[in-house]
């Protein structure tokens, strides 16, 4: 693979993959990455103290807004649009791939920061800068140009936006319930209670609980009468006891976010044709609903960039991770996890989990590896309490993410055509 990348480099003038040259393929990828690197340094400036009207609270304010609605706009008025139960089923893996992607990138993520150690406590926040990528923004962007030039190797611009504005949506409500659970979870705050600690302060491990804590004479002797009266409950009280259980256990209220309850309903409306015709098609009585959610959603994205920009208000290396662990990230999303996913696609298509002949198809599936780190993650991380590392770490891995995905999109083509 690393031979055909440097054949490919060293012959700029040859035409690849139905005409597109290597510098063109190489412009259609930096230009994304370039659109989303001036959108940052735009928050950036409205958040300086120069222009100051992007402050920190009106920047938590404006990733509250995203996750609660302008999300779950875009979620749900691309994918409605796109799936139906017939896709569903040819597009199985998609999803899958997704989900394959977090664990191998977490993988890795958790054998490169047990290598190098970040600093307390952000080894998790560390394994979640390497393995959680974009795979709707930056994405759906490169299609966009990808598809807009009429030499593009995919063949009729109109097909080529299509399915992969679809195929992407399609992934984008698995990346939702990920990040919703697992990110949410793995960048909680440490036991202090906010990732502002002193390089003095140690973590404090097992904590004593209220009860090994209590004085002995506060300790209650008769703890029977606990039993006695959950014996005496009625057949309903029991039923609303363990519905409460279930709820707290498996933590609904987090699972259940505005951006997944909007994929669940895109996908359940597509599904249905009555349905879809009237909400979906361009002449259905409630498209107006749909037409709004798409004019929100157009939103969503500049919002998020702008308010991850400005968290770079007091420069790129003010973080804590120090410039190790920040090279470590860096170099293991982009270097590391591509090739991972280059031989999880390829055993994919050897087992016959793909559809036969869909080049557009395996390309979004190598994009999904391809990506540099989360955009939404670090909006999560920023609701956590960490954005300023997250912030520096997507300043830094977008900026040497122009060159890596030009030659990874360079290589994917060259294997699939």
């Amino acid at each position: 693979m690393i031979e055909r990348l440097l054949s490919a480099v060293a012959s700029m003038d040859a035409p690849v993959a139905a005409g597109q040259s290597v510098l063109g393929t190489i412009k259609i990828a930096v230009l994304p990455i370039a659109k989303v690197f001036t959108m940052c340094f735009l928050g950036f400036l409205m958040a300086s103290k120069y222009v100051n009207i992007l402050p920190a609270s009106g920047r938590k304010m404006l990733n509250g807004l995203v996750f609660s609605l302008l999300l779950p706009c875009l979620i749900f008025s691309q994918l409605g649009q796109a799936v139906t139960l017939e896709k569903m089923l040819q597009w199985w893996f998609i999803p899958m791939n997704v989900v394959l992607a977090s664990i191998s990138g977490s993988i890795i993520g958790f054998i490169v920061a047990t290598i190098v150690r970040p600093p307390y406590p952000f080894f998790k926040f560390t394994i979640i800068q390497i393995g959680i990528g974009n795979i709707g923004n930056v994405p759906l962007v490169l299609i966009a140009a990808l598809c807009r030039d009429q030499s593009n190797p995919f063949g009729d611009s109109s097909k080529c936006s299509i399915d992969g504005t679809a195929y992407i949506s399609f992934g984008q409500w698995v990346g939702a319930i990920i990040l919703y659970t697992y990110v949410f979870q793995m960048l909680a705050p440490p036991p202090e209670g906010t990732f502002d600690i002193d390089d003095g302060v140690l973590p404090i491990k097992n904590p004593p609980n209220d009860a090994a804590a209590a004085p002995p004479e506060q300790v209650p002797l008769l703890t029977e009468e606990n039993g006695q009266e959950e014996s005496n409950a009625s057949k309903s009280g029991k039923i609303k006891q363990f519905l409460v259980f279930l709820y707290e256990k498996l933590k609904l209220k987090q699972i259940l976010q505005p951006a997944i309850v909007a994929s669940i309903l895109a996908m359940v409306i597509g599904a249905i044709p009555a349905l879809k015709r009237l909400i979906f098609t361009a002449d259905a009585p409630l498209y107006f609903f749909t037409d709004s959610c798409m004019i929100l959603g157009e939103a969503m994205i500049p919002c998020i960039l702008l308010a991850l920009g400005g968290n770079l208000v007091d420069g790129p290396g003010s973080s804590k991770l120090g410039l190790r662990t920040t090279a470590a990230i860096i170099f293991a999303r982009l270097c590391l996890v591509p090739p991972t996913g280059l031989g999880i696609v390829m055993l994919a298509d050897k087992l016959g989990f793909l559809p036969p002949g869909d080049k557009m198809f395996r390309f979004v599936l190598l994009l999904q590896h391809t990506m540099p780190t989360s955009v939404l993650s670090g909006a999560v991380a920023n609701l956590r309490g960490c954005g300023r590392e997250a912030a520096a770490v997507l300043f830094w891995v977008h900026i040497f993410a122009v060159f890596s995905m030009a030659g990874w999109i360079v290589l994917y083509l060259n294997i699939l055509f």
